[in-house]
This record gives C-alpha cells, sequence and structure tokens, in this order.
C-alpha cells in the first residue's frame, strides 16, 4: 500500500446544535420567576420586543402585521389532560433531544442565564419594609447604652465573637492577653453583656444559655441549678436520677422541666434571618366538568411582541450594515417568541401527563399516589427523559391539595404483598407518618413493628426501608420518641 497524501470524500452523521436550540432547552428549566427576569434583559437588548397588557392593550397594536410567526404569547394556556395529551405538537419535538450524546452538557438554570431583577407593575410593597437588624447590630446598639471608654471597647470585641446562634466563640484567657486588659475585667463586661437583649445571649454552652435565662426569669434556684448542670439526664429521660440529685418531688420535678422548656436554647436565631419568600406556582391544576384544567400561570410573565412597524422605520434609509443588524435582531425576536410558545406547550404537556398519572392524588390525597418515573411520563407524551427532567425542574403547581414541586409526584413505588400493584413511597411515608404521630405515648412502635402493620396493610417494605424513611422525615428512633413524649407529658 502506497504511503502519500490523498483526498477524500467522506460522510457522517453528526447531532449540531444550533445556538437558538441550545437555548430554547435553557429556557425550559427556567421557572416562571427567573423567565420573567431573563425576559426582562431581553427586551432591553432588542429595540424590536414590546410587551402587550393582559388585556392585549400593549400599545403597539400595528406589531403583528406581518406572518402569524410572530404573534403574542398567549398569556393563559389551559387544556384538558386527555386532550394535552393527544394533541400533537410538532414545535414542542424541536426542544426534545438525547442529551446522552458526547457533546451535550448537562446545565442547570442558574449556569444558563444571568438572572436580574426586573421591573413590576404592581406596587412590591416588601420594598417599603425597613431590614430587620442582624443579632450583632443589635447588640453593639445595646453596648453604647451600657458600657463606656475600654469596657467598651472589651463588650464590643465580644460581640464580634458571638455567632449567628448567640453562643460566645471565645477564650477569656486568650482574649485578655491580647487585650492587654486583666481577665477579671472581661469577665465582668462578659457578665454585663450576658444581660443584654435577648435574654440568654452570650453563654459559652447551652447550660450557661439556659442559667442566664433562669436568672432573667428569677428561677435560678439552687434546684433549678442542679437540673441546669446535668442537662444530660434531662436528655435522657433519667427522670428517678433527677428527682435525687435536685431533691424534689414529681410534681417539682415537673414543673422544673415546664420552665426549662420554655427557654430558648438558640436565643441569636431570632435576628438576622433572611426574609422568607414566597413561592409563586408555574401551573394551576383545577378540576372542571370535561377534566383537569391545566394553566399557565401568566401573572408574571410578560406578553412579547415583536414590533414590525418600527422595523420598518428602522429600515427605511438606514445603511448596509444597519439593516443587517436589525434583520439579525427581527430573527432573534421572532425567534425568543415562537422558543415562549413552545416552550408553554412542553410544559403543559408534561403537566398534564402528570395530573393523569397522579388523579388518585388529586382526588384523594397522598395516599393514592402512585409510583412515577421520568420514562413513563416521556414515554407517554413521546418526548426524551431529558426534556420531562428539565420541564419539572424548580417549577411548581397549585392546586387545591396546596403547592406542590413538579419533582414531587415522581417517586419509587413499594410492591405489594399480593397482586401485582405498587404503591408510591410518598405514599408509604405518609402512612408512617400517621402511625408515628398517631402512637400512644405508652406503647411507641419499633420499626419492625411499623413494617410488620405496613406489610399487614399490603406493602412489601423491609425495616431498613422504614429507618430510612423516617429519618428522612426527621423523626427519631422509638427510644428517642419515648423519651420526647415523656418529657412533654
Amino acid at each position: 500500500m502506497a504511503l502519500g497524501p490523498r483526498l477524500d470524500l467522506r460522510q457522517s452523521q453528526s447531532l449540531v446544535m444550533t445556538p437558538q436550540l441550545q437555548q430554547a432547552i435553557k429556557l425550559l428549566a427556567l421557572s416562571n420567576l427567573e423567565l420573567e427576569a431573563y425576559l426582562a434583559e431581553a427586551l432591553e437588548g432588542n429595540p424590536l420586543l414590546d410587551t402587550a397588557s393582559a388585556d392585549g392593550d400593549g400599545g403597539v397594536g400595528d406589531t403583528n402585521d406581518g406572518p402569524g410567526d410572530d404573534a403574542p404569547i398567549s398569556d393563559a394556556a389551559s387544556l384538558d389532560a386527555d386532550h394535552a395529551l393527544s394533541s400533537d405538537s410538532g414545535t414542542a419535538n424541536d426542544l426534545d433531544v438525547d442529551m446522552t450524546a458526547e457533546s451535550f452538557h448537562h446545565d442547570s438554570a442558574s449556569d444558563n442565564v444571568g438572572l436580574s431583577g426586573s421591573d413590576s407593575e404592581g406596587i412590591d410593597f416588601d420594598s417599603f419594609a425597613g431590614e430587620d437588624a442582624t443579632l450583632h447590630e443589635h447588640l453593639l446598639a445595646q453596648v453604647g447604652e451600657r458600657f463606656s471608654g475600654l469596657e467598651a471597647m472589651i463588650a464590643e470585641q465580644l460581640v464580634a465573637l458571638i455567632d449567628e446562634a448567640g453562643y460566645l466563640r471565645a477564650d477569656l484567657a486568650e482574649m485578655a492577653q491580647r487585650l492587654g486588659v486583666p481577665l477579671a475585667l472581661v469577665e465582668n463586661v462578659l457578665a454585663g453583656v450576658q444581660c443584654f437583649d435577648p435574654s440568654g445571649v452570650g453563654g459559652r454552652d447551652l447550660a450557661e444559655c439556659i442559667a442566664i435565662q433562669a436568672r432573667e426569669a428569677d428561677r435560678y434556684d439552687p434546684a433549678m441549678a442542679t437540673m441546669i448542670a446535668h442537662l444530660d439526664l434531662v436528655a435522657k429521660g433519667a427522670f428517678p436520677q433527677l428527682k435525687r440529685i435536685c431533691g424534689v418531688d414529681d410534681e417539682d420535678l415537673a414543673d422544673m422541666i415546664r420552665e426549662l422548656r420554655g427557654y430558648d436554647p438558640k436565643p441569636g436565631l431570632k435576628f438576622g434571618g433572611d426574609a422568607s419568600q414566597a413561592v409563586v406556582p408555574d401551573l394551576y391544576i383545577r378540576r372542571t366538568a370535561q377534566g383537569w384544567a391545566v394553566e399557565i400561570n401568566s401573572g408574571t410573565l410578560p406578553r412579547l411582541l415583536v414590533n414590525r412597524r418600527y422595523y420598518t422605520e428602522l429600515a427605511t434609509g438606514a445603511a448596509a450594515k444597519s439593516k443587517a443588524w436589525l434583520s439579525e435582531q427581527l430573527a432573534s425576536a421572532n425567534w425568543l417568541v415562537r422558543a415562549l410558545d413552545q416552550r408553554q406547550r412542553t410544559i403543559i404537556k408534561v403537566a398534564s401527563a402528570i395530573v393523569k398519572q397522579q388523579e388518585g392524588f388529586f382526588l384523594h390525597g397522598v395516599a393514592h399516589m402512585r409510583p412515577l418515573t421520568l420514562r413513563q411520563v416521556a414515554e407517554e407524551i413521546g418526548m426524551h427523559e431529558s426534556t420531562v427532567s428539565r420541564v419539572t425542574s424548580n417549577k411548581y403547581l397549585s392546586c387545591a391539595r396546596g403547592l406542590f414541586e413538579l419533582k414531587y409526584f415522581f417517586s419509587s413505588g413499594i410492591s405489594a404483598t399480593e397482586g401485582d400493584g405498587a404503591v408510591s413511597a410518598e405514599a408509604v411515608k405518609s402512612r408512617i407518618k400517621a402511625m408515628i404521630e398517631g402512637e400512644d405515648p405508652k406503647a411507641i412502635l419499633s420499626d419492625e413493628t411499623i413494617a410488620q402493620k405496613l406489610s399487614a396493610e399490603g406493602h412489601d417494605i423491609a425495616r431498613r426501608t422504614v429507618v430510612k424513611y423516617r429519618e428522612a422525615m426527621g423523626y427519631g428512633s422509638s427510644v428517642q420518641r419515648r423519651r420526647q413524649k415523656a418529657l412533654a407529658g
């Protein structure tokens, strides 16, 4: 075989993603609020994009003189679940891409778009609220009222070393040496800081934090001091031993424990917490005479229009470079409008399939949830699993039973002891929760007992699975629950 350069023609197939397709796929992973911020940036960057009000009056009524490909996005899209699954949406399949190819990058919504705040038409009452003072700010304000001179400087150093829970994390001897002051002076200043609000702040451990609060409440007698010094016995529920050590009877011990439970073990957490953000649903599910209606929440999305009249005005008499730029902006605007409409259709198809599969949940509650996987939904609507995964990420639906993340409806199944049926893991968790919360304080259920009860109800579940579900829901073991109920009693 001769060696040498030569020219060959080869024909091969490869999957290539255009920038538009990549961005359309990224739009699927955004929630409505994230999409609102993205559209605000698009409106700033493209002069041919405009918005319309919810009643259809956008102030640009002549924007839709061109073909229908630049029509505005419908502000609400609702359809019956069966109709959504049977309808053929060719454009939605454009977003359905096999993400297992080597050239694909599995990214999250936060990697895709730089999100920033956007203007809102309504009044944002939260913007009028003043910022809450942090714990350190609250304590420093009290330093100025109580101390002065050298003591104020020491108190500021102590406050700086108090963590968010209100505990002092410092070695007083080391601090005294570093500041060049007597240890007794640092201890005296700390005693003053421990009188600050909130009560219990400045304690170096849990016992000291509780003791400070007991002194504030004038309940720090010898018996209470002894109990606070033996909090480990309180946690173990060793009441006979506590009565003997504290020298009290049953009635006094119960009163002391009630007093103890009224104290705050982390007083500093009252300050500096971030303001809670309400979750805004992306979808609304409601039952109608014709079936289940799935509707996009349009309240957070502007209605996007392509301003063709403005394009015509700018293109008239413009230079060749300007016309090329305007044509590029027009194509980008048209694509964005189509992509958003395509996104809504895809989300509704996926949500409708979920509603159809989990109809028992929407009618009767979590006990009737069925096991469901991304593959099942993908096969039902004719899309890839990765598309369904993106659609269900960071999105919530609101129904008569509350607000739920779309991912909530996907869970593994627990096989039945009889027959071929299976029940969702969420349904089993709900049953375990009901058993634990309804158990008799004198007859705490062990994990083995719970597994046996579930098996008697038709659920084939092992004890280790009960342990996993119980711990995931935040419930302690039977021994821990017995101690908690004894303390509560």
